[in-house]
């Protein structure tokens, strides 16, 4: 009698205690920021953009031991697509909910510029201060980013189901580039300023799978899906200026052996050998390389000066975001030193595995890391209308407001109502 008397008691004693697990275990859910879902960088890499199930998150890069987060939203759920132009408060969501609305805010203020809804699901979204441009399997849309309003529709695309374009963060050359074909490299270039076609370039044999301008829109790189060859053109001109061969090129002087032997005698040879095939023998490799803890997940990569130095930025599918050092002079192997959660409180964590590595020589960012590890409050480097990102320059933060768009005007955008309810289909179309 008192064993059941003990055990009763027992049972009194945990009944009260299951609903407060279930209560901690919704609150920790409550908490969760979601799983990732999509992430960008934008136009100048001085920020990352982040979609998860539950909304999206903007964070700033101008830090390489803080990761600082500029704004959270949780008023659209599994966000598909979230773009940010420069560093400014205007910001571009699409969520599953609604595959075929493009909806613009004004994140600091709190408030939606306005909504546009289109034929068919949105693959992807582009920005710069002068256009905006959504890309549909078969078509694309063309805005002034002004006044939001549809300038051109390009009708009739090839069947593009990665939704793959690419924008010139260039203003003064908003250049577009899209596949000209579904089963060819061929490359169409649009000027979105006359809203004119500028040319086609015959650019790989198999179907584009990637597509990027330079910071003036003066260039443009590619690469197949095959993916061994990445190709540089002049824009607007389309002329191949580059052919990079994917792999690492050997840096020592190779020792007087029989292949060494060989291998220079097929380089004197390539004098007299037909263009594509000396073209394939003197392609040029890696300067530089990087290789990851991870694999089977998708990965954006960029290059971004962070407190005056130059650094590679690898943000992958898992929610981590990889910073590694890069020396312009010697190259080599890139040197992992920070990895960031992307979807935790936004403190950093250290990265375990580098602490296993042996210790690195000395190089040109690792010596100059030690001598500035401070950001400037009041200059970051990143993109200029007039090229100075192109020689280095650091501009002032304020420079970045200057331009067909400055969100801190109130009467900057028309009301609401002028900008819901359009209809893209009423656009000129090519």
């Amino acid at each position: 009698m008192g064993g059941g008397t003990a055990r009763a008691a027992a049972e009194r004693r945990r009944g009260p205690q299951r609903p407060r697990r279930r209560a901690r275990s919704m609150e920790a859910a409550a908490e969760a920021p979601g799983a990732l879902s999509c992430f960008s960088y934008n136009q100048d890499c001085t920020s990352l953009a982040i979609g998860t199930t539950t909304g999206y998150r903007l964070f700033s890069l101008s830090s390489v031991e803080q990761l600082d987060q500029v704004h959270e939203s949780n008023e659209i759920p599994d966000v598909y697509i979230v773009e940010r132009l420069f560093s400014s408060s205007l910001v571009v969501v699409v969520s599953h909910a609604k595959p075929q609305q493009m909806n613009v805010y004004h994140f600091k203020k709190g408030t939606e510029i306005c909504n546009y809804s289109y034929s068919s699901k949105i693959l992807s979204i582009r920005l710069n201060r002068q256009r905006l441009v959504v890309c549909l399997e078969e078509s694309i849309y063309i805005h002034n980013i002004k006044d939001m309003k549809l300038l051109k529709t390009i009708m009739d695309t090839p069947p593009n189901t990665t939704g793959l374009c690419a924008l010139s963060i260039n203003h003064a050359n908003s250049y577009l580039a899209y596949p000209g074909s579904a089963t060819s490299g061929e490359i169409a270039l649009y000027d979105g300023n006359t809203l004119k076609t500028a040319c086609a370039i015959p650019a790989h044999d198999g179907p584009l799978a990637a597509l990027a301008f330079n910071s003036t829109g003066s260039k443009l790189a590619s690469a197949s899906e095959k993916g061994t060859v990445i190709r540089v053109f002049s824009i607007p001109g389309g002329q191949k200026l580059y052919e990079f061969r994917r792999g690492m090129k050997s840096r020592p002087e190779e020792p007087p052996t029989w292949s060494g032997y060989m291998g220079k005698m097929f380089q004197a040879a390539t004098n007299y050998l037909p263009a594509q095939v000396s073209g394939m023998m003197s392609q040029d490799r890696a300067f530089a390389t990087v290789r990851l803890n991870i694999s089977g997940q998708r990965n954006i990569c960029a290059l971004s000066t962070i407190q005056k130095l130059p650094r590679l930025l690898v943000t992958t599918s898992d929610g981590h975001l990889y910073i590694y050092n890069l020396d312009p002079q010697d190259g080599g192997e890139c040197v992992l030193i920070k990895n960031h959660s992307l979807l935790g409180s936004g403190k950093m964590e250290e990265n375990k595995e580098n602490d296993l590595q042996p210790p690195v020589p000395q190089s040109y960012a690792a010596t100059v890391a030690r001598q500035s590890t401070v950001p400037s409050t009041s200059t970051m480097p990143g993109y200029s209308e007039d090229g100075g990102a192109l020689r280095g320059e650091v501009i002032p933060e304020h420079e970045f407001a200057t331009g067909p768009v400055c969100l801190d005007d109130e009467n900057e955008f028309p009301p609401i109502i002028l900008c819901r309810g359009g209809q893209p289909g009423k656009a000129k179309r090519s």
